[in-house]
């Protein structure tokens, strides 16, 4: 019964692939809950165990997906960091807050770069590699602050922290990734220099002309309450543009989030829009990291994951302590803020698959290690966290 009502497609449905995705991120959400365990890390597991390197339960069709899914994933991420990071909350975090979440991420690139040319590493990888330690995982630190009901300086100072350090580290990572390109060319310094330019102050250029009149049109049609098609356009035409115009687009829509945080009156609705419809996609970006994960590389990038995992976490802890010192900030602070931002997670990975869009050789190497030392920080850095609370005297319960 070839047309016969019982008759089953050769392909399977993208619908139907779309809403297992979805329903596994459910999974994961429900999982994570009752034991524990990051969302991250249990979607990157199941998407590492569904993939080709495992069970090969996923249709290869699915991985050409990623690109587009990175994408608009980060396109949304990159605009909801533009809030906290230039937006009016980061006016009442203080000189402190500032002054702890440059020295940290500053301290985490160089720690890792340093440590990567004493092993004798390529030093464009070493490059790439300090320019995603800085990345941090502000979900898991804020979820035991506040399971934990904690309350005082350390507290409120890693709020402050983990809400802009990830922008600190997109800015840094971007900057230093024109320098690897650079590196990795055989173009003529004054043509790399340029072509650096325009993707980093193109970008931010292109943020900030569209974020006029994303700013101006927000709560127009009525008031305080955006549409969510009006955001998410915004983003997505400010991110598609970046990409055609070749600038970064990361750069591009954190800029325009920046300009709409600060320009808008009624700024808040638009980033709870684009929070809430970047979820799908973030879900779908995780499991897709974890299909891409070639365990066969793990072996040989072992000790270099150890490195790695090694020299960022002394370049945070180091750095939060420096800066924290520099800053004047409580003993208190001093002593435990950098082992409260050891957790790694979704911009770490958005930058990896950045990097081997651009340096696919070199990127194939960096995913795996990144996703392994990404579960390993999601696993630990929470208990840390808990841990310093504890030991400053914080923990309500």
């Amino acid at each position: 019964m070839e047309h016969g009502i019982f008759h089953f497609a050769e392909r399977i449905p993208d619908t139907l692939i779309f809403g297992v995705l979805l329903l596994t991120g459910w999974f994961a959400h429900v999982a994570g809950e009752k034991t524990g365990i990051p969302r991250v890390t249990v979607l990157l597991v199941i998407g590492v165990l569904a993939g080709p390197a495992v069970l090969n339960l996923v249709p290869a069709e699915v991985v050409s997906w990623f690109d587009q899914i990175t994408h608009l994933a980060l396109a949304m991420v990159g605009f909801l960091l533009g809030e906290s990071f230039m937006g009016r909350e980061l006016k009442r975090s203080g000189r402190s807050v500032l002054i702890i979440s440059l020295g940290e991420v500053l301290a985490a690139a160089t720690f890792v770069f340093a440590a990567t040319q004493l092993i004798g590493l390529d030093p464009v990888m070493g490059l790439l590699l300090a320019a995603m330690a800085p990345a941090s995982a502000p979900a898991a630190t804020l979820d035991v602050i506040h399971q934990t009901g904690a309350s005082g300086p350390l507290s409120r100072t890693v709020l402050g922290v983990v809400a802009i350090d990830d922008a600190w580290g997109v800015i840094l990572f971007s900057l230093l990734l024109v320098v690897a390109q650079a590196l990795h060319s055989d173009a003529a310094p004054l043509e790399w220099l340029a072509s650096g330019m325009w993707e980093v102050f193109g970008g931010i250029a292109l943020g900030v002309l569209l974020g006029f009149p994303m700013a101006w049109m927000t709560g127009r049609m009525r008031e305080g309450e955006p549409t969510l098609l009006e955001a998410s356009g915004f983003v997505l035409l400010c991110g598609g543009l970046a990409l055609w115009l070749n600038l970064s687009y990361l750069l591009a829509c954190m800029a325009l989030g920046a300009t709409v945080a600060n320009r808008a009156r009624h700024y808040k609705r638009p980033f709870r829009d684009i929070d809430g419809a970047s979820e799908p996609f973030l879900v779908i970006f995780f499991l897709l990291a974890g299909f891409k994960m070639d365990i066969g590389l793990l072996p040989s990038l072992g000790f270099i994951g150890l490195v790695y995992i090694i020299s960022r976490s002394i370049g945070l802890i180091g750095g939060g302590m420096l800066a924290a010192s520099a800053a004047r900030a409580d003993p208190v602070v001093r002593q435990n803020v950098g082992w409260c931002l050891l957790s790694q997670a979704g911009v770490a990975l958005g930058l990896a698959l950045l990097v081997e869009e651009r340096f696919p050789e070199i990127g194939s190497k960096i995913l795996p290690l990144v996703i392994g030392s990404t579960i390993i920080f999601e696993l630990l850095g929470p208990v840390f966290v808990r841990w310093r609370l504890r030991k400053a005297g914080e923990l309500a319960r």
